[in-house]
């Protein structure tokens, strides 16, 4: 029998009333879930100072203010940037930005991103370099920088990768909080084989509320619920840049020394549906093209009800992704009016039900692109672009790999940035002991 869930009142999370600022009056919608509701950590993820550069400075970086006035969701934002004429600048090398007003220069500088290449490289590379241990981070891993006009991204493997493991990709690195530290783990344990880490912005991630206090104090106060005027969302020709590693995966892989990956886990942050949270989601694809659930191991229907005991890269996929939490879901549609939402038993098969997507999906929150199942209580993810963009790429490799999209709530991403750094003790410990 498939499991029911009583239906459940929305959690007061979800529902709190905000309240705004007057002289401020802007509207708060894209980042309400994760900063103001869920309480995501995104205070090591940018810093502000204010500093004196002569004007030949300037002549060596973009500047993008013209395409940040474009392409910014935020109007609150734009029209502060013109009225406090204010020129915006980027130190592709550095990812600095600066926000350069008549009087005085404001720079941004991405502190998430310089604390992990210091951490891997013993410093920040400014350019592409090549494959170097780092026995700091990994014992018997190497890493690689890649450059980009986008923050470039960060490749770690094993010195004797096992071709039958997964290769991870962490496409959205800062704007999901300690999905670094999952990725580190899996590596660490030895159920990868490597990964691929974007150090990018997508153009959405928040600043701290320290921050926004310096820059009141200085007389910029930006909306902090969508920071998309600092780090652009697009590139110049208007691609956004949150697809980068999605639609290059086939390039990045190219770096990789060795066969090409069977699977590929795509690691993701979300805020669930109560503070306490613990469902990790797998998404298997909700567009174009569509996964084939006969594929994915023994398929019993009956009704509207499945099972289907998982095999191949699915149940090796599962496998591992069970060492995060013992309740996982699994989601996908095979098409527009055909959903599947299946839960890991466990003796590791799947049960759950197909229902029309059109029907019972709802949106968490009014304005908010956050969707979920209203009788389960839990998110919906196949309505996610990037998976599909992903998977297409991944059918160009000589395998075709699979591709699963693996949505971490909160608290579970918490719980390994924790244990990473009780790992780290450990290993400083025994390292002093010998």
């Amino acid at each position: 029998m498939v499991k029911k869930h009583p239906l459940k009142a929305l959690s007061p999370l979800f529902v709190s009333d905000f309240t705004v600022d007057l002289d401020a009056p802007f509207e708060r919608h894209l980042n309400r879930l994760e900063v103001e509701i869920g309480g995501e950590d995104y205070r090591g993820l940018k810093r502000v100072e204010l500093v004196e550069l002569p004007d030949q400075a300037f002549t060596r970086m973009v500047e993008l203010t013209e395409r940040l006035l474009h392409t910014t969701q935020n109007n609150y934002n734009r029209q502060l940037l013109i009225k406090l004429k204010i020129r915006v600048y980027l130190d592709q090398q550095r990812y600095h930005i600066y926000y350069r007003l008549p009087d005085r220069t404001i720079r941004f500088i991405p502190s998430w991103r310089e604390g992990v290449l210091a951490r891997v490289f013993g410093e920040v590379p400014l350019e592409t370099g090549d494959w170097i241990a780092c026995p700091s981070l990994l014992p018997g891993y190497s890493s690689r920088y890649l450059a980009d006009e986008a923050g470039g991204s960060l490749l770690l493997q094993a010195d004797q990768p096992d071709p039958e493991l997964p290769l991870l990709t962490v496409s959205h690195g800062p704007y999901d909080p300690h999905t670094l530290e999952v990725a580190l783990y899996f590596l660490r344990e030895r159920r990868a084989r490597g990964a691929i880490i974007n150090l990018g912005f997508s153009g959405r991630e928040p600043l701290a509320d320290h921050n926004l206090q310096q820059l009141k104090r200085w007389g910029v106060p930006l909306n902090p619920s969508n920071i998309d005027v600092i780090y652009p969302y697009t590139d110049a020709g208007g691609h956004p840049y949150c697809y980068k590693q999605e639609e290059g995966l086939c390039g990045f892989i190219d770096h990789f020394p060795g066969s090409e990956p069977v699977l590929i886990v795509d690691v993701h942050g979300y805020v669930g549906t109560s503070t306490d949270d613990r469902r990790v989601i797998v998404g298997l694809g909700g567009l174009p093209p569509y996964p084939d659930p006969r594929r994915m191991g023994q398929l019993e229907v009956e009704g509207q009800s499945v099972w289907l005991n998982p095999e191949g890269r699915l149940r090796q996929g599962l496998q591992m992704i069970g060492e995060l939490s013992p309740q996982i879901v699994v989601q996908f549609c095979t098409d527009t009016h055909c959903g599947y939402h299946l839960e890991l038993q466990p003796d590791m098969s799947l049960h759950g039900r197909i229902f029309d997507p059109h029907h019972e999906v709802k949106s968490l929150l009014d304005g908010e692109e956050r969707n979920y199942l209203p009788e389960e209580n839990v998110r919906w993810l196949p309505s996610a672009g990037a998976n599909a963009l992903q998977r297409i790429q991944a059918c160009k490799l000589c395998h075709c790999a699979g591709c699963m999209h693996v949505e971490i709530p909160t608290l579970i991403r918490q719980r390994m940035a924790l244990r990473m750094k009780e790992l780290a003790i450990t290993d400083s410990l025994t390292s002093s002991e010998l």
